[in-house]
């Protein structure tokens, strides 16, 4: 995708983080934004925040676990600029670090996270490709994973089995689009440490999915291991480096865009080998975003 004046782009998860900075690096580039987020208050800061550079954008309050509220943000951006260009399919949580082994994961965990992870996704491609692909004109899917779905550690079971998801309906979609000479193509997001609020989620956790983890009851070796992502989330890449990465991905048509410090690209390549070798799975120290 070459032009971007005057396109549409529309990002979940806007109001903060990746998301926000996605917004601002396509409004820079001259395209109209809507904005997509749980959080209503910070949604507007966001907006207000694009308008006052004089960029065209609209927010849409959305929670991506709900089909129907992705067919509504969809239709309002359809029918507020006619087309819609790029998607990022932005919005992600972390959670179900408060078992002890993966088998104790409170199944409410894996319903909250790959409801956002995975489904969010997944709705998105359901609501707005159609549409695009119905328009005929150039566009871009952006699918958020993480190198958590290009490697595992022992913790975390729900957050990487939904990147790992992410991954994989990416490739295919991507596959897809070629194989039928559409004009849209697909880059999936696999960052590493960047410098977000993801760590704490749970903010924005739905009273349906039960309370928020205990801190006091995940087992000490978990509570290390989330103390460790903690510290290495604060020194991460910057969102803003993410969104230029980003950019430049749909500008050259690039599916793989992998901004991660070189000890976890090293992993990925560990992971890689252990496939073609056919060797056993290599343990390492969880190091993922």
């Amino acid at each position: 995708m070459q032009e971007f004046a005057g396109k549409v782009a529309v990002v979940t998860g806007a109001a903060s983080g990746m998301g926000l900075a996605f917004a601002h690096r396509f409004a820079e580039a001259g395209m109209k934004v809507v904005l997509a987020d749980i959080k209503t208050e910070p949604l507007s800061m966001a907006e207000a925040s694009l308008k006052a550079k004089g960029a065209t954008a609209l927010a849409v309050r959305t929670n991506v676990m709900h089909e129907e509220e992705i067919k509504r943000l969809a239709d309002a951006a359809f029918a507020t600029f006619g087309n819609v260009h790029i998607v990022c399919n932005n919005a992600g949580v972390s959670g179900g670090m408060g078992g002890d082994g993966v088998w104790n994961v409170p199944l409410s965990d894996w319903d909250w996270v790959l409801g956002v992870n995975f489904m969010g996704v997944l709705y998105g491609i359901r609501e707005f490709v159609p549409r695009m692909l119905a328009n005929g004109e150039e566009g871009h899917i952006v699918n958020t994973a993480s190198v958590a779905g290009l490697v595992t550690g022992a913790t975390g079971g729900p957050y990487a089995i939904s990147k790992h998801a992410v991954v994989a309906l990416t490739e295919t979609l991507y596959k897809d689009f070629k194989l039928r000479g559409a004009k849209l193509s697909a880059s999936v997001l696999c960052p590493g440490w960047v410098n977000t609020n993801i760590i704490d989620s749970e903010r924005n956790r739905p009273e349906e999915f039960g309370k928020r983890t205990d801190l006091s009851t995940i087992p000490p070796a978990a509570l290390a291991v989330r103390q460790f992502v903690v510290d290495l989330i604060k020194n991460g890449i910057q969102p803003e480096e993410i969104a230029r990465q980003v950019f430049e991905a749909i500008r050259d048509d690039r599916f793989y865009i992998i901004p991660a410090q070189p000890n976890i690209l090293d992993m990925v390549d560990t992971r890689l080998e252990d496939i073609r070798e056919r060797r056993n799975p290599t343990i390492v120290v969880p190091v993922i975003r």
